[in-house]
């Protein structure tokens, strides 16, 4: 008995010696107080309490951090405290500003148990530096399908059964087109410059037209169809292009971006129009035209509605609830992120 006691105090004196090579006392101290708080919790919660920590305000716009209960993520703490760092079971970094700032990351060892969240919701075309961080995230967040936090710009979500009318807003004008970031270059103006010799378009924005009330869903509202061209043709990269400059406003989407299969993961097949479709921009537009004297075909494209509602992202609240519900779900799993580069291009 007392030679297999002894065996068992020198296994626990070694197994205390590699603990120590790994943990400071304070990280020990730290990540056993997480683990007890997460064990209080379950008695009253399925959600253990979590601290995620916002690095960065996003693009250096100072904002009111919400609660999350109102996204229905609950036992989240979020936090821009940077003294809060050692106790944070995440810390999200917005990749705009560490562009910008790219000697700003955490300094020093990292507490055991942190997830380091990239978060990105540019398209690769306006993301630079992404060579220099392969290693260095364990989760990303971005609008790609395939990310470890998946946020879109928006979707559409069931409707509750009763009434599922197609109500429209009375339609008036052809097309419009908002748009901010004017560039010869783009492939979007470049298209705009050929549809325009064959239509009229509305152009709103700094190289156009004023918006009616400052507000893009009340400008397009007459209108039967709406130009939502990305500025990138990139992957899921669909933005509020769609989904509240078009569907919000009740205007049929004319899409250039991914492909359409591509838009046929996001979207029903008809409740929208693919540049791709068309051999050229004057065969789209003889489309649109024709849409504009057949109410019944035009209409068609609105069977959607019958079905579903439209979310739009609230940024950026629900990135950062959705960090808080990732880790309660994680149960401790770690990876890294080796391939950021190649993965988001």
């Amino acid at each position: 008995m007392r030679r297999r006691l002894c065996r068992w105090i020198s296994l626990a004196a070694y197994a205390g010696i590699v603990l120590t090579m790994f943990l400071t006392v304070r990280e020990f101290l730290l990540l056993s107080r997480f683990y007890a708080s997460q064990e209080r919790d379950a008695g009253r919660s399925s959600a253990p309490t979590v601290t995620v920590l916002i690095w960065w305000y996003p693009f250096g716009k100072k904002t009111e951090i919400k609660n999350c209960t109102a996204l229905h993520v609950h036992g989240c703490h979020l936090t821009t405290d940077r003294r809060l760092y050692v106790r944070s079971q995440a810390v999200v970094i917005h990749h705009r500003d560490l562009e910008r700032n790219p000697q700003q990351l955490p300094s020093g060892r990292r507490p055991i148990a942190q997830e380091w969240v990239w978060m990105n919701f540019e398209s690769p075309s306006y993301s630079s530096r992404l060579e220099k961080l392969n290693g260095i995230f364990n989760w990303t967040l971005t609008y790609k399908r395939d990310s470890d936090i998946f946020v879109p710009y928006g979707y559409l979500y069931p409707r509750e059964t009763g009434d599922r009318r197609i109500v429209l807003p009375k339609k008036t004008k052809l097309v419009a087109w908002v748009i901010s970031n004017w560039n010869e270059n783009h492939t979007r103006v470049k298209y705009y410059h050929q549809l325009k010799n064959y239509m009229n378009i509305d152009v709103y924005g700094k190289s156009g037209l004023d918006l009616k009330n400052d507000n893009v869903v009340l400008t397009v509202l007459p209108y039967k169809f709406y130009l939502a061209f990305e500025n990138s043709q990139h992957v899921d990269y669909i933005t509020e292009k769609l989904w509240r400059n078009s569907f919000l406003s009740s205007a049929v989407p004319v899409v250039l971006g991914p492909s359409r299969a591509n838009y046929e993961q996001h979207i029903p097949t008809g409740s929208f129009i693919h540049v791709n479709d068309f051999s050229s921009p004057r065969k789209l537009a003889e489309y649109l035209m024709y849409l504009d004297e057949d109410e019944g075909s035009y209409k068609k494209y609105f069977e959607w509605k019958r079905h579903y509602k439209v979310h739009l992202t609230k940024f950026w609240e629900e990135q950062f609830c959705k960090v808080c519900k990732a880790v309660q779900s994680s149960r401790g799993q770690y990876k890294t992120i080796s391939n950021l580069d190649s993965w988001f291009r």
